[in-house]
């Protein structure tokens, strides 16, 4: 999802651990729930299954699923969950599977890559090592640049490239992409981070080009801006997106009636935008590992391990 600004500062005010104990109850509820999907992905299964899996028992556990199971094949690389009636399964496939929950619109963020090919292992090895090598170093003062450097250098080390145009980030309030930026490449100015801050590490590697582009399939949605639309059949979907505040959701999760004309109307009014699937440029192979950690003065807390 897209990088949105209003990253809330939580260092001075009032009421800090409470809201870190939020962060922290999302945190284990989303591992959970991640090590039972894990189980789940094999030949055969539908995507579909695993997906509702996940989504049902983050609102069993009592939090709320952040953004739509994502669950991207092969070149693959985000923003891809089934549709309603998705009847793909597993097979060959270098899985991802990335999972937000939410405690009154506090974000944890997770993602583990499962490889069915038996294949590729050292490509997962190498977004999982990124992703170790950016946790050691992560403690305040530290900089986005620093961090994006170790997981450029982990994942070229094992041959492969990062993606350049995908990045960690941080964790506001009903925002599940704000800032700062954590790039999976080494750059000229970053920012430092401070204590308390709540970012999400996610390093992307693959054995194409290191970049991805959108493609045609769109399944997932936000509100931007609640305004005004003429159609009724609008208006109603308005009224029942209304409840996710500004956090993605699916088009599987919407009433079915009119549904397509509904969404075009909203995105062509600027009330809701869409989150194409993003490809690797190559069609190479992509993994991806990601925890969400708390800032600490002396290192960071790992609140989704």
């Amino acid at each position: 999802m897209s990088e949105e600004s209003g990253k809330e500062v939580l260092r001075d005010e009032e009421g800090v651990e409470e809201v870190l104990m939020k962060y922290r109850e999302a945190g284990k509820i989303v591992a959970e729930v991640r090590e039972q999907a894990v189980t789940m992905v094999k030949e055969g299964v539908l995507l579909l299954e695993v997906a509702e899996f996940v989504e049902s028992a983050i609102r069993e556990k009592g939090a709320e699923p952040a953004f739509p199971c994502n669950i991207s094949l092969n070149e693959v690389a985000a923003h891809s969950t089934p549709a309603h009636d998705d009847k793909r399964v597993f097979g060959n496939d270098v899985v991802k599977l990335d999972i937000g929950a939410h405690i009154d619109g506090y974000i944890a963020d997770t993602a583990v890559t499962v490889d069915l090919s038996d294949e590729n292992g050292r490509l997962v090895e190498a977004s999982e090592a990124a992703l170790r090598a950016a946790i050691e170093i992560i403690h305040e003062g530290v900089s986005t640049t620093e961090v994006g450097a170790a997981i450029e250098r982990v994942i070229r080390e094992y041959g492969f490239r990062p993606i350049v145009n995908l990045s960690g980030h941080g964790l506001a309030r009903y925002v599940a992409h704000a800032p700062p930026t954590i790039p999976n490449v080494g750059q000229r100015s970053g920012v430092t981070l401070k204590e308390n801050d709540v970012v999400a590490i996610e390093p992307f590697a693959t054995n194409g080009a290191g970049k991805v582009s959108e493609g045609s399939i769109v399944e997932i949605y936000s509100l931007v801006k609640a305004k005004p639309v003429r159609l009724p059949a609008a208006r109603k979907l308005l009224e029942e997106i209304r409840k996710y505040n500004t956090l993605p959701f699916a088009k599987r999760w919407l009433p079915r009636v009119q549904l397509d004309l509904a969404l075009r109307n909203l995105e062509a009014a600027g009330v809701i935008r869409s989150y194409p699937i993003l490809r690797e440029a190559a069609r190479g192979l992509i993994s991806q590992a990601e925890h969400t950690v708390i800032v600490k003065k002396d290192g960071c807390e790992i609140i989704t391990a």
